[in-house]
């Protein structure tokens, strides 16, 4: 082996592409014809390959420089070979030139008749040699021998690894490899000694090396591929499988490997195609073409799968295997081609001189077949071994049997197979109850369902859609408080443990608390119904609002991180030094402490509250000045303000938070809704909205959130008294320095000049002002307009009597407007 490897280094591809290779060169030219010899690897001339073992150690991955060297080499070659051949000489109409011509012409045919006659006496078996002879450079043969002082230090470099000198044999391997940088044994020598000294990057280097050197011995890329399984590499080991089987193409396992590797990766069209190579190469491996099938289904190559299925069953037409029928059949079955299922089935049985006895489950699907096609009569003749006693010993035959009746709307049928199971051990109890459940409640028979319903929540308590298919049927029995119970937390559950999305407990779906607050709703019990819903449209609301824009949001604290920024003015305690000073602390932890502190005492004032009411109080992380982006949760209520009956609901929610003195989150999911509504809500909408945005606006704390409200109401139905006293009622409790109040009432006295709520309002803060002179005016104004209105009479007469200077002529002009 090491003769075979030592040697000279052959010519490169071109002189003028030497420099755009790195570390290799190839054995052979390119001849005649363009033909690229097969890439080897080799060192470039003053490479020392252990710099190169050190460059692959600090990568993760040291392949990939190997990999990307024989990538370039391809792209040189493919480059050479697509280059176009050489022009031909100018004709110079010589007679000479014409005459080498006619020699050359005559040559060339003498040639190709003497390679037809070599061809016909050798029976066209010889074949043609992949090196033409070159032009130039060292003909091929003329390998040095292998040098002996090398071959020395290889002995002895041999006996110190084997008497466990591992480093003296390295430093003579070393001398080695500098002397002759293609000797394969002295690279696997060096793995071998550094594996035993537990370096095993330095080892893999090495060994890479070796097989690359060696690139047909499959026992080196072999080993190569579990170390790199074991180094959990699963990239180098299938480069590595890939090197391995295009040395020894008939390996068997070495395929199974590599399609292991796809499926591991979850290629699996890669996977299906060397599971179907295996098959061509061992035909008797009737289950890697099974593989091969369903993975070609897998990836989307139906057509494929079912060709090769068939394509087996034409080369076997007497003694082939059951299984491949029953996969097409199968695979036909889940197209609804039940027809040629059948025909397969049917055709395996003629041909293949079974008579009239099948296995069981090709017996079965003959039967599915016919339910599938309308022959039921004829199907249940099928379906008889699995009656009686042999329930139990096919259960998965009988579920097969059922589902597909049920799926096919014969309940009936279906429910006759599903109890053949009830008492059999081995099924999976909570499906198949919900199966029967199902089936009773497709036949009306809800007193049936509902005791089944019930037995499946006993196993499958997390399934939602059957607790909220009995709370139906529940209510339709007026069971209103087993349905509640039902669909209530446990009593026993804890309301404060952390859970994803994937992992939240059922009372927390967004489906149940649905159900159930509409089930409050009816019953009359507000608080409830508030107390399910609430959180659940706010949440959905907000996460409108984040997917919208991208909404910076305060960073949530937990408890103990609350407590721990307080610690700051605790401090000041009386067995503190410091005692009596300020904080020794920045401005800024001052302030966040103080933020705390007013954030625990909330909190201790909510549990109070909540505790009182004999409710289990759940806390909420509250938000600090520490700015984030908001994630994109998922949307609770998807459709929130889309959705007609979602939108009713908001409205129900808001009026009861309005019913139970609630305004201010009552309000909060008006402005939400309102904010989230440009092109989502329709103006009819929109406009009850608002109304109710302005009823609550004015009985709020903090009015000022409903001033754009009532605004809009006036604005839109500027000559309705209604509109006005509601709009007064909010801004009545506005503090003096709102300037928005009074540039909108100087506007509607611009715009409507007959309109008397607004001259009013503004004559009644005048008043409020005492600024009664001003007062009288606008008084004034609108008695000219309403003379007979005895407010403003009232109004007129109170504003000039509690006037402190009336000029001369005032009297007359009250005589003027009275008379």
């Amino acid at each position: 082996m090491m003769a075979d490897n030592l040697g000279d280094h052959e010519e490169r591809l071109e002189e003028e592409e030497k420099d755009d290779v790195d570390y290799y060169e190839d054995e052979g030219d390119v001849d005649d014809e363009n033909e690229v010899t097969e890439y080897t690897f080799r060192f470039k001339e003053g490479v020392n390959p252990l710099d190169f073992v050190e460059d692959n150690v600090l990568t993760s991955q040291p392949y990939k420089l190997f990999e990307r060297l024989e990538f370039e080499y391809e792209a040189l070659a493919d480059k050479k070979r697509k280059a176009p051949p050489p022009l031909p000489p100018p004709d110079t109409h010589s007679e000479g030139a014409g005459k080498k011509a006619r020699v050359d012409d005559e040559l060339g045919a003498r040639k190709t008749m003497e390679e037809s006659i070599k061809a016909i006496n050798y029976g066209g078996l010889q074949k043609r040699s992949k090196r033409q002879p070159k032009k130039r450079g060292r003909q091929k043969g003329s390998k040095n021998k292998p040098n002996r002082e090398v071959a020395q230090k290889l002995g002895e470099a041999t006996l110190y690894f084997a008497h466990g000198r591992y480093e003296e044999a390295i430093s003579v391997l070393h001398q080695v490899v500098l002397q002759a940088p293609v000797t394969p044994d002295a690279y696997h020598t060096l793995g071998l000694a550094h594996d035993a000294l537990g370096d095993k990057k330095r080892a893999l280097g090495f060994y890479l090396l070796a097989a690359h050197l060696m690139p047909k011995d499959s026992s080196l890329w072999k080993m190569l591929v579990y170390w790199s399984i074991e180094r959990g590499d699963i990239d180098q080991a299938n480069y590595c499988l890939s090197k391995a089987i295009k040395a020894d193409p008939k390996d068997i396992q070495l395929r199974l490997h590599r399609a292991s590797l796809y499926l591991e990766l979850r290629d699996y069209k890669k996977a299906a195609e060397s599971y179907d190579q295996i098959h061509q190469l061992s035909p008797e491996n009737v289950e890697a073409l099974k593989t091969s099938a369903k993975l070609y289904k897998r990836c989307g190559q139906l057509e494929h799968s079912i060709h090769i299925l068939e394509d087996y069953l034409k080369r076997h037409p007497t003694e082939a295997d059951l299984s491949v029928v029953d996969l097409l059949a199968s695979t036909f079955m889940e197209t609804n081609d039940h027809n040629k299922a059948l025909q397969h089935i049917e055709h395996a049985r003629s041909v293949c001189s079974l008579g009239k006895e099948l296995p069981l489950n090709l017996m079965i699907k003959v039967g599915l077949c016919h339910v599938h096609l309308g022959n039921l009569h004829r199907a249940k003749t099928f379906f008889g071994p699995l009656e009686g006693e042999n329930a139990a010993h096919h259960i998965d035959l009988v579920t097969e049997v059922a589902d597909s009746l049920m799926n096919l709307g014969h309940y009936d049928c279906a429910l006759k197979y599903y109890l053949m199971l009830e008492g059999t051990a081995g099924c999976d109890k909570g499906s198949l109850h919900l199966k029967i459940a199902r089936c009773y409640l497709s036949l009306k028979n809800r007193v049936q369902a509902i005791f089944f319903f019930k037995k499946a929540l006993h196993t499958l308590e997390d399934n939602i859609d059957a607790r909220l298919t009995l709370a139906s049927l529940l209510l339709e029995e007026s069971r209103d408080d087993e349905a509640i119970l039902l669909l209530s937390p446990p009593r026993n559950s804890d309301h404060t443990v952390q859970h994803s999305e994937k992992s939240k407990p059922w009372w927390l779906h967004e489906k149940v608390k649905l159900k159930i607050c509409h089930i409050y709703k009816a019953k009359g019990m507000l608080e409830e119904f508030v107390n399910a819903i609430y959180p659940l449209v706010r949440e959905s609301l907000y996460c409108c609002e984040t997917q919208k824009q991208k909404v910076k949001v305060r960073k949530r604290l937990k408890m103990r991180d609350l407590h721990e920024r307080v610690k700051v003015l605790d401090n000041r305690g009386a067995d503190n030094l410091f005692h009596g000073f300020r904080p020794v602390a920045t401005s800024a932890d001052l302030v966040k402490a103080g933020r705390a502190k007013k954030m625990l005492q909330k909190k201790e004032e909510e549990k109070a509250k909540a505790l009182a009411a004999g409710v289990e109080w759940q806390s909420d992380d509250d938000a600090d000045d520490e700015p984030l982006l908001r994630e994109h949760r998922k949307t609770p209520l998807p459709n929130i303000l889309k959705d007609e009956e979602h939108h009713l609901l908001i409205i129900n929610l808001c009026k009861t938070l309005a019913t139970l003195q609630r305004f201010s989150d009552a309000l909060e999911i008006t402005s939400l809704s309102l904010r989230l509504a440009n092109n989502t809500l329709s103006g009819e909408k929109k406009e009850e909205l608002r109304i109710l945005g302005a009823q609550l606006a004015y009985n709020i704390t903090e009015p000022k959130h409903g001033f754009d409200y009532v605004k809009y109401i006036v604005q839109q139905h500027p000559y309705s008294i209604a509109a006005w006293n509601c709009y007064y009622k909010v801004i009545s409790r506005l503090e003096n320095r709102d300037t928005r109040h009074y540039k909108f009432l100087q506007s509607m006295q611009g715009k409507l000049k007959d309109c008397v709520p607004p001259i009013l309002i503004s004559a009644h803060q005048f008043t409020s002002g005492s600024h009664h002179q001003d007062a009288a005016r606008k008084y004034l104004e609108a008695y000219k307009l309403l003379p007979e209105n005895p407010l403003i009479n009232l109004c007129v007469g109170s504003s000039v009597q509690y006037s402190s200077s009336i000029p001369s002529c005032w009297p007359g002009i009250i005589g003027s407007f009275i008379l």
